[in-house]
């Protein structure tokens, strides 16, 4: 996978990147010190088809630096040629991401962190603007 970052960073000055299928345009932000993958609460209402949920939960940090309880669905999303199966905490942060949006005209629906760069072994290459995977 070799996925151009170039136009969230111009854009938003964010890493961006989007699914490709099912659901098809959802953002996601490159987060390299968020400990999980994250879904909005508002995306996982809206696509709940898509997620699987499990009876686990956790206390997770939330945008605003507080303890917030969410619960964790299983999610297949892909990337262009790269599909992801995670674990994902489903976060209300509508706040925040209404201010982001306000300020970028561009609504993020989830997170993608260290597990995910992990996973799929990607490296951020800031030279030429794109997430690739080491093996690419």
């Amino acid at each position: 996978m070799k996925y151009p970052i170039y136009y969230g960073l111009e854009k938003a000055g964010l890493p961006l990147i989007l699914t490709t299928e099912n659901p098809k345009n959802l953002c996601f932000l490159i987060d390299t010190g968020s400990t999980n993958d994250v879904i909005f609460d508002f995306v996982y209402q809206h696509f709940k088809d898509y997620f699987t949920p499990t009876l686990d939960s956790q206390n997770i940090m939330g945008i605003d630096g507080s303890l917030k309880p969410t619960i964790i669905v299983n999610a297949d999303l892909q990337f262009d040629d790269l599909k992801y199966e995670a674990p994902f905490v489903v976060l209300e942060a509508n706040d925040a991401i209404i201010q982001v949006q306000a300020e970028t005209g561009i609504q993020i629906h989830g997170v993608l962190g260290i597990p995910f760069l992990m996973e799929n072994k990607c490296l951020i290459d800031f030279d030429n603007l794109i997430i690739k995977n080491s093996v690419t």
